[in-house]
């Protein structure tokens, strides 16, 4: 099975620049894989664990991006595909200096986050046992 270190290369991949057909393509796969019962068993293991440093700098980054786009693009939920991959492209042109910044403040948050999960995940598991 492939490992997250597989797939990240340094750099998040929502700031590469794909194509709608891309989109749309890993759109439908990841519907897919998600009705899978391995991968529930998997998304079930993954929250009784701490994210490693990792994933938790992707998280922080996702998050500042999300802030970003929260303050300057209000209806970017609202807006069309092809408008949503050029509004992509301007934030990372525009606006990466401000998420990376908001990425390392936002690190800290993200690790409390992590910890509250592992923590409610394993309350729930002693309720169902």
């Amino acid at each position: 099975m492939k490992q997250f270190k597989d797939y990240y290369n340094g750099e998040l991949s929502e700031f590469k620049v794909i194509s709608k057909a891309q989109r749309r393509k890993m759109a439908i796969r990841l519907k897919k894989l998600v009705k899978s019962s391995a991968f529930q068993k998997k998304v079930q293991k993954s929250k009784l664990r701490i994210a490693n440093p990792a994933k938790q700098r992707v998280k922080a980054a996702k998050m500042a991006k999300q802030k970003v786009i929260d303050k300057y693009y209000p209806k970017y939920k609202e807006m069309g595909l092809a408008q949503r991959v050029k509004t992509d492209q301007l934030i990372q042109t525009k606006y990466s200096g401000m998420i990376a910044k908001l990425t390392m403040k936002l690190g800290k948050v993200v690790k409390k986050k992590e910890v509250a999960k592992v923590k409610k995940a394993r309350e729930a598991m002693k309720k169902d046992a």
